[in-house]
């Protein structure tokens, strides 16, 4: 076997078997790799998402791993922790306008209460339901990379005020401010940083406290950058309006005991099930990326990438 690929949903499955070419022979499944158990590597190279913890003994195994993912904190992670470097690869450009989107559908659901609607058809009742729209108002899109970018240009498109904050001024006609300065006039935060060492819990309690009251807040790049308990406090407190996730800090916890496979007091697992409950917030699970457009490019860009090394010895877009 060449490659095995682990947290391979149904429809990702039936996508990357319809690109892989007869020459590479490919195992599958569903299950993260505490979730499917092994003592060794099932092939030289392996492909995961965000939720898999790789043992430090495998690095040793393996020719490669490949992440399904923009994002590459945790192959990074994974060379400091073993001290091997394993040739890794990601997939920067397959989901960045299908996560955009999902930003936007979160603050849009937010700002109607689309929850509460849902709830009211069943009497037809409007009490309580009075939204907001999105033109006019304040959008601050924080960490504007190929998925900010998206975001910034949607706002544009609904005619709000877009203002962006990032160490790299990467859109030229984008108007880049400080955080504490957007923060303040702020009526949407949308986070679409990548996660580093130094910026873990970035969208702290006392961070988002500088907001306006009423304004909501919504995460689609990485949870341990907006920890669940200080989202659940603001919430309580009634300063922020609404929270949208996608993604959760300690998400691999949070998962294994929502799929019923561990068990965990950790308290941001407990507060991430206790943001599920809240009536304004919205929670999916980690399903930006999850459009037909999205997971028929992420499925030949994966190939492309496991072609590449075996045929050169190194990826199309690696980790460094």
């Amino acid at each position: 076997m060449h490659v095995f690929f682990y947290e391979a949903f149904e429809e990702e499955e039936e996508a990357l078997r319809s690109f892989l070419p007869d020459h590479i022979e490919a195992g599958f499944t569903w299950k993260t790799i505490q979730e499917y158990g092994a003592d060794s590597p099932p092939a030289p190279i392996i492909s995961l998402r965000t939720q898999s913890e790789i043992p430090n003994q495998w690095a040793g195994d393996l020719d490669a791993i490949l992440s399904r993912s923009t994002g590459y904190d945790h192959l990074l992670a994974y060379r400091r922790d073993t001290g091997v470097h394993v040739p890794s690869g990601h997939l920067p450009l397959y989901c960045h306008r299908a996560v955009a989107e999902q930003a936007l559908l979160l603050w849009l659901a937010l700002q109607r209460k689309l929850p509460q609607q849902m709830g009211n058809f069943s009497s037809f009742h409007r009490d309580g339901l009075t939204g907001h729209e999105s033109e006019h108002k304040n959008l601050l899109v924080v960490g504007v990379g190929n998925i900010g970018g998206q975001v910034a240009r949607i706002g544009h498109g609904l005619g709000m005020n877009v203002s962006c904050v990032d160490l790299v001024e990467k859109y030229p006609a984008e108007n880049y401010v400080k955080l504490e300065e957007g923060l303040k006039d702020a009526d949407i935060v949308v986070c679409s940083m990548n996660l580093t060492e130094e910026n873990r819990g970035y969208f702290s309690y006392d961070v988002l406290k500088q907001t306006k009251p009423g304004t909501l807040f919504v995460n689609v790049s990485r949870g341990e950058l907006s920890p669940s308990e200080g989202l659940m406090q603001l919430l309580e407190e009634g300063h922020l309006a609404g929270v949208g996730l996608d993604v959760y800090n300690e998400e691999k916890a949070l998962a294994g005991v929502l799929r019923g496979k561990a068990e965990s007091d950790h308290p941001e697992v407990l507060a991430a099930q206790k943001l599920a409950s809240h009536p304004h917030a919205i929670l999916t699970p980690h399903n930006a990326f999850n459009t037909e457009e999205g997971v028929q490019r992420k499925s030949s860009q994966s190939v492309e990438q496991i072609e590449s090394f075996l045929q050169k010895g190194n990826f199309i877009w690696p980790v460094n």
